[in-house]
């Protein structure tokens, strides 16, 4: 109930003369009680026109009440204290950033530089005729080289431009007029042409010599800053020719026999390979936010709930996902060994798979506060046939499917495929 403002604005005169002796009138005793009177009433009228000006004697809960009871008032009741000068008032700003970046919900499918110019009217039918709307294209490959000419002083000293994409602009516009959403896929640390070129570069052995993974290809340092610019310096240029979004491939550590001899300067000794690896996507982002691209990045699906997995390969689900916009786990059902999440044989069970280890995703990342910035979840899905594993299937548009049904069964509303020869099962996707 709302208090009665009255008695708390006039003074009650019947209530402050309650209790008083009278005695019979007389002409002394009128002029005096006149007078007396005559001040009671002018101290009344002063007490008045204070409160009603929001002086000193306003009453902190009667405003609180009236601000509830009306919904215009400010949901901040008055401070009760005499006003101040201006000169000793404090004005804040308040600046609420506004993010110019507009969000896709993609559904995409990995595309090589190659692809994009043999087989491009083929891809881009996928895209007009099923719910396919992004393609991850190679920007910096697997081998290092960067495919379309671009300014960029460190891949022009080292010889790393091969132009493959020929007509960058031609295809951006297309891909724009087709609604097509451009991801530029950024090799990072995965870097053989790099790494041969420049060797106080690249990940050494413990004698001097280059590490070699188990392909016989050079891997270049995490810990080196001038690697991390080199990157940046790439993925800026993928931004200006109208690429709307960055995404880190091989983000990590080589996994190749040897990585555990192999020696990577003194900065390993005070920072672990988990730490450096957020410390680059950490800068990656603040580099390229402003921009007014979207940064990403792809991790191994192993890594979500095993702490051997992301300390060898530097990958940290939770601690990548507060400096990126989407994180990419690679949750292909034959990268999980038999038994896996309680999954016998995952390459025969997609859907299953899928759904257990988005899951563990879900549960992972809610230990970030609530309030604070996490990445959306983007999973890579498998459109390939493992037949290097012993108990694999054909995947075909069943596979696809179960995987994708997956996907959203535990909330999430993205994903992208995975085929490196750029063959995809259409008949597993939605049609328009």
């Amino acid at each position: 109930m709302r208090k009665n403002r009255k008695n708390d604005m006039y003074i009650n005169f019947d209530k402050s003369y309650q209790g008083r002796g009278r005695r019979k009138s007389s002409t002394l005793a009128n002029v005096i009680m006149v007078v007396i009177l005559a001040v009671l009433l002018g101290v009344g009228a002063y007490y008045a026109v204070r409160i009603n000006a929001g002086g000193d004697y306003r009453l902190n809960k009667d405003s609180a009440d009236n601000n509830d009871a009306n919904p215009n008032a400010s949901n901040q009741a008055p401070v009760i204290s005499k006003a101040p000068d201006d000169s000793s008032i404090k004005k804040e700003q308040v600046i609420v950033e506004v993010d110019p970046r507009t969000p896709v919900k993609a559904r995409g499918i990995y595309v090589t530089s190659r692809a994009i110019m043999d087989k491009r009217d083929e891809l881009i039918e996928i895209a007009d005729t099923t719910e396919i709307n992004a393609m991850v294209i190679d920007v910096k490959d697997d081998n290092g080289r960067i495919t379309f000419k671009m300014d960029s002083p460190k891949a022009q000293e080292v010889g790393a431009i091969t132009n493959t994409i020929s007509d960058i602009e031609e295809l951006m516009k297309l891909l724009k007029e087709k609604n097509i959403y451009p991801i530029a896929r950024i090799v990072a640390f995965k870097d053989p042409y790099l790494a041969e070129q420049k060797h106080e570069l690249a990940i050494k052995n413990k004698d001097g010599s280059l590490y070699r993974d188990n392909n016989g290809e050079c891997w270049i340092n995490p810990y080196e800053r001038e690697v991390w610019d080199y990157l940046i310096e790439v993925s800026t240029k993928a931004a200006e020719v109208g690429f709307m979004e960055i995404q880190f491939d091989y983000i990590r550590f080589s996994t190749g026999k040897g990585m555990s001899e192999a020696y990577f300067g003194p900065l390993a000794e005070e920072k672990t390979k988990e730490d450096i690896v957020i410390e680059f996507t950490r800068y990656a982002y603040e580099k390229l936010r402003p921009l007014g691209v979207f940064v990403s990045a792809d991790v191994y699906g192993t890594i979500i709930s095993s702490s051997i997995d992301a300390g060898l390969v530097g990958q940290n689900y939770v601690e990548m996902s507060k400096y990126l916009d989407y994180i990419c786990p690679m949750i292909y059902p034959s990268h999980f060994g038999d038994g896996n999440y309680g999954v016998d044989h995952p390459d025969l069970e997609p859907y299953k798979i899928t759904r257990k280890v988005l899951t563990a995703s879900k549960t992972k990342l809610d230990e970030i506060p609530e309030g604070q910035h996490r990445a959306s979840v983007r999973p890579w899905l498998q459109d390939f046939t493992a037949t290097w594993i012993k108990n694999y299937q054909v995947y075909g548009p069943l596979q696809l499917r179960e995987q994708i049904i997956g996907v959203y069964g535990v909330g999430y509303s993205e994903w992208l495929l995975w085929n490196a020869a750029c063959n995809y099962t259409v008949d597993g996707l939605y049609r328009d």
